[in-house]
């Protein structure tokens, strides 16, 4: 399968990757265990010093593995013009029916990459967050007197499951590789003048990847500020992103470990290749045939 050294040609029909792993601002609402909405956005670990080297790329985004671009070639919009253009394309995508509503369009890949960012982190600041949040407000299940997050709230992620479902790992791939400048110069404008954007990528998912197999009941206490927190002290150290895969449910975290496995190799330029037709293929990423068996992520 192809691989691009540089993002050329008009990608429609495609998603960006980084919806998948920033899908986490679709978890995070109100009283959600673990995440502080005091902070107006990550903090950086700190720019480079003027005289340290750049330092090498660990992840060249010319290793990943994308369809084969289409002929002709559109240039790219500026990053701080870029919200329209990004916003459109996201709109045609097959299989994403919805989610042009569910985008924040001000600043789209800015937010992205600053989301990405902080999944690492153990806190994240509402601003950032590039879509909105699910309808209906976070309810704790409280039936055995003690609270535990209540299976029936997954429900209410259902819509945006159902858009990670649908999409093809090697379309959201190709999309990303199409608009990587753009992400790598929201990046360095983020604090990270010597930094690869690509590299944090796969720092974030390889950290949600890492994410406990949590089954239920997952215990919860009040904190003294009214908001929930994990019980397992463990647990309510975990990075943002790990809390997030606990907190969306056992089904929900196994698919989207399944959707981040596959684009990770995608990224990295592992993935399987497409064998010739007649020939025995992987299974989509997304089949229900790989969620059923499994009991946990």
């Amino acid at each position: 399968m192809t691989r691009h050294t540089a993002a050329t040609g008009k990608i429609i029909g495609a998603i960006v990757v980084i919806i998948i792993v920033a899908a986490a601002a679709w978890w995070y609402f109100s009283h959600v265990p673990g995440v502080d909405f005091e902070r107006h956005g990550p903090a950086p670990s700190g720019p480079a010093k003027a005289s340290t080297a750049p330092p090498p790329i660990q992840h060249p985004i010319s290793e990943a593995q994308t369809n084969p671009a289409p002929a002709g070639s559109t240039a790219l919009p500026p990053l701080d013009d870029s919200d329209s253009a990004a916003a459109s394309a996201l709109s045609s995508i097959p299989g994403a029916n919805g989610l042009a509503d569910l985008l924040v369009k001000r600043a789209l890949i800015p937010h992205i990459v600053a989301t990405v960012d902080a999944l690492p982190r153990h806190s994240i600041g509402a601003s950032i967050l590039p879509l909105r949040t699910p309808k209906g407000v976070f309810t704790a299940d409280t039936s055995s007197g003690k609270p535990a997050l209540d299976s029936k709230d997954y429900a209410r992620y259902d819509a945006y499951m159902k858009i990670v479902e649908s999409v093809d790992p090697r379309t959201l791939v190709t999309w990303y590789v199409h608009w990587y400048p753009l992400f790598q110069q929201a990046y360095r404008q983020l604090g990270y003048p010597n930094g690869y954007f690509n590299d944090r990528l796969i720092e974030a998912i390889d950290d949600m990847l890492a994410a406990p197999n949590a089954q239920p009941p997952v215990a919860l206490v009040m904190t003294p500020d009214g908001h929930y927190a994990y019980a397992d002290p463990t647990w309510e150290s975990l990075s943002v992103g790990q809390k997030l895969m606990i907190r969306v449910g056992p089904r929900n975290e196994r698919l989207l470990k399944i959707k981040l496995s596959n684009i990770r190799a995608l990224l990295l330029g592992k993935a399987p290749e497409f064998r010739a037709e007649g020939s025995a293929q992987p299974a989509p990423a997304s089949s229900s045939a790989q969620l059923a068996p499994a009991s946990s992520g």
